[in-house]
């Protein structure tokens, strides 16, 4: 497994990686983009919402060097998209400074396709939803939802967004008063996921949710979730399970299922990422995931703050 320190205050070590990895960047993501077959093209990031402090904007800018190099025609924020305690409305100055202004390249003008995180329940998560009606871009139609894309080679793709923080037992231990998810039918939740997967004939099938259900951090994922969504994930063969919550870049996989953490969008974890059962990679480092798919297969690659391409996981369609 591959472990890399913590990059919050660079140290020289990192510096001096970060200027040897602006080196061949542009070539490494040039080869990518210019694949000889034809993909669907996409960037996925979480844990951002910080004002562009604490690493996010020089993720949010490599961000958009990479979506124009892969011509992404969508980017998924898998939750915690504002901290600490959400938005309190529409009109939430927020709105601005941690994401509009932010994410601000010509790149990033495509549909973001949303999930809630926990961080999100401490504020309005209702505005997050109604936002979308103001926004040329903020796709969170409800609070789990899916999504039909098509590949340039025909491979159809069906996204399925989920509300994890409901189904997290401790937020219901103080009466949800912090994280406020009180309400929120899980069992409605889960009869809907479980049915759309059913009749989903996609090729492809990508669920996201915002917290872990397998991690190599010192909580180890959610019981919560391998007790109740892992089963279907692996039952109807869902080969992608991306998340964040946990501030760092991860590859886990276990059964039929690759799972991604993509929770590094600003401030990183202090801890070192553990060994884990079935993981390949961790890192303590700001980034995001850019994805290539095809009928074939999926491509993941994961990059930092500097724009270099710390791993690549390929994961091939199950026929």
């Amino acid at each position: 497994m591959t472990r890399i320190p913590a990059l919050a205050g660079v140290s020289r070590r990192h510096a001096i990686q970060g200027l040897a990895a602006a080196a061949f960047t542009g070539a490494v993501t040039s080869a990518w983009a210019k694949a000889a077959e034809p993909a669907l093209t996409f960037l996925a990031v979480g844990d951002w919402g910080r004002g562009g402090q604490e690493n996010q904007a020089a993720v949010a800018g490599q961000m958009g060097l990479a979506a124009a190099a892969l011509d992404a025609r969508f980017v998924i924020s898998v939750g915690d998209n504002f901290y600490e305690d959400g938005v309190q409305g529409v009109d939430d100055p927020q709105w601005k400074t941690s994401f509009e202004d932010v994410y601000a390249a010509p790149s990033l003008q495509v549909p973001w396709r949303v999930a809630l995180g926990n961080h999100d329940y401490h504020g309005d998560s209702q505005a997050q939803v109604d936002y979308s009606a103001k926004s040329r871009r903020w796709r969170l139609p409800s609070r789990w939802y899916a999504r039909r894309e098509t590949a340039p080679d025909g491979a159809s793709l069906d996204l399925f967004v989920l509300d994890t923080s409901p189904f997290i037992r401790a937020y219901h231990e103080d009466g949800a008063a912090k994280v406020k998810v009180g309400g929120q039918d899980t069992d409605a939740q889960l009869r809907w996921f479980e049915q759309a997967l059913a009749e989903s004939r996609a090729d492809w099938k990508v669920v996201v949710g915002h917290h872990p259900i397998y991690s190599g951090n010192e909580v180890g994922g959610s019981s919560d979730l391998q007790a109740r969504i892992d089963p279907l994930l692996q039952r109807h063969a869902v080969r992608l399970y991306l998340n964040g919550h946990d501030h760092d870049l991860q590859h886990v996989r276990r059964g039929a299922t690759h799972y991604v953490c993509t929770g590094a969008g600003s401030r990183v974890s202090d801890a070192d990422c553990r060994q884990t059962p079935g993981s390949d990679f961790c890192a303590s480092q700001p980034g995001f995931v850019a994805l290539r798919l095809t009928r074939r297969g999926l491509r993941i690659a994961y990059r930092d703050a500097t724009g270099a391409e710390l791993h690549v996981a390929d994961i091939p369609r199950k026929t």
